[in-house]
């Protein structure tokens, strides 16, 4: 089931599921209220709610709450996460980008995967516009998949992780370069590099979907970014080092994870303009438009406007 979060002709805004490519399912409305309007609530209590989510998509004849895509305005899926860890989990992202701060690999990489906290509340959804910092001129991309907790748990082993996994998103995690790389010299961060926007969307894929895909540590999906229609980013997410079973069960160490948290992979190897460099493409600046696509997944599409005329 692919899981959306919307704006109606009226302005409410409620939660539910994608029947077909073209409709969308009020879960509240259609449930007459039994389901949640909002996927926060629906996840913490996911494993009943799924239950009934599943009655009502193979129901026939139902017509209440069934609304035409069209007329709806999509926005990220999860609008306030409880929390947002984002991992560093694609050895060639870590390699280059080190490299390109004169710095060599590290072996303590290989021993954990590492995380940072970013900000859960400034979370974007699909055709959102981004605003660059004012301080910024070194605007990037990073081309992501994150995993949506479903279920509590604690010091949660690794071969059991996947229980506590709702399913999965495509993640841009939004970096002003300029701001991450002065701050990161101080041995903090990266934080205000960060910290102005992350976008997520278009939908949540439940993980059952993606079972079939299987392949490594990850899924053979194709992960591609594309800035003003041009491809400048192509991987795969079967290529990742760290699979999320390893991220959650790090994670989870000492500490209650929630419904409704979630967890970035890192960026994909050639998945942003630091790895590129500035002769394949110049940092983004306000007009661009970035694409994020990831197979089974789905494209999410946003443009930068100018933090200089927003207040």
């Amino acid at each position: 089931m692919k899981f959306v979060t919307f704006v109606k002709k009226e302005g409410s805004i409620s939660a539910g599921w994608l029947i077909d490519d073209e409709h969308v399912m009020d879960m509240f409305e259609a449930s007459g209220g039994i389901l949640p309007n909002n996927l926060l609530d629906f996840l913490d209590h996911s494993e009943e709610h799924m239950k009934k989510a599943a009655s009502l998509s193979t129901e026939t004849g139902r017509k209440r709450g069934v609304y035409s895509l069209s007329e709806l305005q999509l926005k990220a899926p999860l609008p306030i996460p409880r929390s947002f860890r984002d991992f560093y989990a694609f050895e060639q992202h870590v390699k280059t980008a080190r490299e390109t701060r004169g710095l060599e690999m590290i072996p303590e990489w290989y021993e954990i995967p590492v995380f940072y906290f970013s900000n859960h509340l400034a979370i974007k959804g699909p055709n959102e516009e981004i605003v660059r910092p004012k301080e910024c001129e070194w605007l990037d991309y990073e081309l992501e998949i994150a995993c949506i907790i479903g279920k509590e748990g604690r010091n949660i082993p690794m071969d059991a992780a996947d229980e506590y996994i709702f399913g999965y998103c495509i993640l841009n995690d939004w970096s002003a370069r300029d701001l991450q790389r002065k701050e990161m010299k101080v041995g903090l961060g990266p934080a205000k590099g960060k910290d102005f926007s992350t976008s997520i969307g278009p939908w949540i894929v439940t993980k059952d979907e993606l079972e079939p895909l299987k392949a490594g540590k990850g899924f053979n999906l194709s992960m591609k970014a594309r800035v003003n229609g041009r491809l400048l980013s192509e991987g795969n997410l079967k290529d990742i080092f760290y699979s999320f079973g390893e991220m959650i069960a790090q994670a989870s160490k000492g500490v209650t994870l929630y419904p409704g948290e979630i967890i970035g992979s890192g960026t994909v190897g050639t998945g942003c303009i630091l790895e590129l460099g500035g002769e394949v493409h110049r940092w983004l600046e306000p007009g661009d438009q970035v694409e994020l696509e990831i197979e089974q997944l789905g494209v999410l599409k946003n443009s930068i406007i100018d933090g200089k005329e927003v207040m």
